[in-house]
């Protein structure tokens, strides 16, 4: 018999493939993950883990470019979309095979574990049926190989025992690249008339003309679209986290059984916990953090400052001082002070360059002892060897963001940060930092630079207040979310600051309630317009664009219609049982969609019957307009005007005679 030169070349084939599946069921079926900013590991079962990850459209991730604004921006995205997006089955996404699928996700959230889901399921032949050969490569690895220039050369570093010099240019292969973002070389890859050149981009540039799959960051996968276009059968999607069954299933698989009750109830009751709980880091974390305290109350997640408290003092305390003392021991401990503020100070310096990777020069240009104590670093920052030397960068992105916000409220004035454009994203946690309350944990972090004396009173938050209100870009929902940050009451200084726009612009403040705000920001309003009204304001206008609203919501609502001089619907509201009664000045209902006469009834008599002035806009199909003239008759208004049929009406005789004709 003879064997052909093709014969061989596929039974090499076949038994390639056959020896990359068992290699993937051996190795990721139950692999060994390192927790963030701990070197201890834990089994991950990736089969049963995967399915409570949601997966979503990221189609407008070019409306969401992330420019100069990797950090704190990313995570207020996140938060946006949590508010409205729709799952995508896993099937529907990987047994449709696509020649280039992008997945994006916030650190943390889950998109390593979708990856190395992928290659049990391809190895178990659930996906990818016509691929011959799927090969996994992770970014952090590859930095470490800057002269390879082409994939074989890569294949033979990562599979050499599996591959051995197997040219299989002629064959269906599928390249899986996980961290993108953590790609050294990565503005060269997007740059490619960069003069600073690495032969490890021509190895990345090649795989493009292969199927891939790649992943990272949001800002990294939004940059990388530009240059991805090979092939036309895109896909691009975005990693969610844990969906509720997934926070479920966590909760029961990793808490103990004595701190179960009280997880989920921190989960329930803090706005905070209950929207980052999606994240595995976050919710991973918080239920460490929850389990090892010895009181049900000593953990405090009810600011996003708190939660990033509690989470970089717990990996102090448990993995780089390594002792059980309380807190308070520790941080009257002047080397640990001095230990914190470093960090911080690494992190501030490599955050405002927006330099994720950083070398030991750039570190020692302002730590001078940093080659002498490297080690204790590590941790918070991780060392990564590579052919050229090594490099550093820190083991978790938002701790890197919460340090330099340390350092900011530690170290410099209220000018310095208001004018450095790159510390926006950080402004309400170091706000945050203010926090007086003696109870929380904050306390050990805004003390920490001993010839810094001015910022142990409420100066620091006044000033950056101030300076919001005076900004020619205003933005509201920074200053509200900044003031909730630091749970501030109204001073005299911050009834100043807030009545300023009525001086300027005579206008007041406006509250709007509608499909784009997060829950995050509507606690944080809550939380404004509790002080706000109670210390005799009157709000200038509401506006709410929603009718179906959440308890959070609901509590908004009621709570500005105590005092307010405005308000606006564009839908009825229905609230079971409540009823507004305060009086308003103008109330505006705009319905540009047919509404029934017993919902009008019920959800905007109500509001007619307390107001001064109406402006009603009416559907051109209502039909009970008799019924609205004698409701507004009857309310003894002192103005109002009516559009109805491309019409406006000031009189309701008018009104009547007109839908009577």
């Amino acid at each position: 018999m003879i064997i052909t030169v093709i014969e061989i070349v596929l039974f090499y084939l076949d038994l390639l493939t056959y020896e990359l599946k068992k290699y993937y069921l051996k190795f990721y079926g139950k692999i060994s993950e390192l927790q963030p900013l701990s070197k201890a590991s834990v089994n991950v079962d990736l089969i049963q883990k995967f399915v409570d990850l949601c997966i979503v459209d990221a189609v407008s991730a070019q409306e969401e470019r992330l420019v100069n604004a990797v950090f704190s921006v990313e995570r207020k995205k996140f938060l946006e979309k949590q508010m409205r997006y729709t799952p995508i089955p896993y099937r529907d996404i990987f047994t449709k095979e696509k020649s280039t699928i992008l997945i994006s996700g916030i650190a943390g959230i889950g998109k390593t574990w979708l990856l190395r889901k992928c290659l049990l399921d391809w190895s178990n032949g659930l996906i990818w049926n016509n691929v011959e050969l799927v090969f996994y490569l992770e970014c952090r690895r590859l930095n470490q190989y800057p002269n390879i220039s082409n994939i074989n050369e890569l294949l033979n570093v990562f599979y050499k025992d599996i591959v051995k010099d197997f040219k299989f240019s002629n064959h269906t292969a599928l390249f899986i690249i996980d961290g993108l973002d953590e790609f050294k070389y990565f503005n060269e890859l997007i740059n490619p008339s960069l003069t600073c050149y690495y032969p490890i981009v021509n190895a990345l540039e090649e795989i493009q003309k292969y199927k891939h799959v790649i992943a990272g960051r949001v800002y990294a996968i939004d940059q990388y679209q530009s240059i991805s276009t090979e092939h036309s059968d895109k896909l691009t999607i975005q990693i969610m986290g844990f969906n509720e069954n997934g926070i479920n299933n966590y909760v029961e698989n990793h808490v103990v059984e004595e701190k179960k009750e009280v997880v989920k109830t921190t989960l329930k009751e803090s706005r905070i916990a209950k929207a980052m709980a999606s994240v595995p880091f976050y919710l991973s974390s918080m239920c460490k953090i929850i389990s090892d305290s010895k009181k049900s109350d000593e953990n405090s997640f009810l600011t996003m400052t708190d939660l990033y408290t509690n989470l970089f003092l717990y990996f102090l305390r448990k993995h780089i001082i390594k002792n059980n003392k309380f807190m308070y021991e520790i941080m009257e401990d002047s080397s640990n002070k001095k230990y914190v503020l470093n960090i911080c100070k690494i992190a501030y310096k490599m955050f405002v360059n927006n330099k994720i990777i950083f070398s030991k020069d750039e570190i020692q240009a302002f730590i001078n002892d940093f080659d002498r104590n490297e080690g204790n670093f590590f941790g918070f920052i991780e060392r990564i060897e590579t052919d050229l030397g090594c490099y550093y960068q820190f083991a978790h992105l938002t701790i890197m963001e919460f340090c330099a916000s340390i350092y900011a409220y530690n170290c410099l004035s209220s000018d310095e940060i208001m004018d450095n454009k790159k510390l926006e994203s950080c402004l309400s946690m170091i706000c945050g930092l203010a926090n007086k309350n003696p109870n929380s944990l904050l306390k050990f972090l805004v003390n920490l630079d001993p010839s810094n004396k001015s910022y142990k009173d409420s100066s620091l938050l006044f000033s950056i207040l101030d300076r919001l209100r005076k900004s020619k870009d205003e933005d509201d929902d920074l200053f509200i979310e900044c003031f909730y940050e630091s749970q501030s009451s109204f001073t005299d200084e911050i009834k100043s600051i807030v009545d300023k726009r009525l001086r300027d612009w005579e206008i007041g403040w406006c509250i709007s309630i509608d499909d784009g705000k997060t829950s995050y920001l509507t606690s944080c309003e809550n939380y404004f317009i509790n002080h706000y009204l109670k210390s005799g304001r009157k709000l200038w206008s509401l506006s709410v664009y929603k009718n179906i609203l959440s308890d959070e919501e609901k509590k908004l609502l009621i709570q500005c219609s105590t005092n307010v001089r405005e308000v606006i619907f564009w839908r009825p509201i229905n609230f079971e049982g409540w009823k507004p009664k305060d009086k308003i000045k103008v109330l505006l209902l705009i319905s540009h969609y047919f509404i029934t006469k017993t919902d009008f009834e019920e959800n905007f008599l109500p509001w007619i019957n307390l107001c001064e002035e109406l402006h009603l806009e009416l559907h051109k199909d209502i039909d009970f307009n008799k019924e609205i003239c004698e409701w507004i008759r009857c309310s003894n208004m002192k103005k109002f005007k009516i559009s109805y049929r491309e019409k406006y009406f000031s009189n309701l005789d008018e009104l009547k005679n007109f839908t009577t004709r």
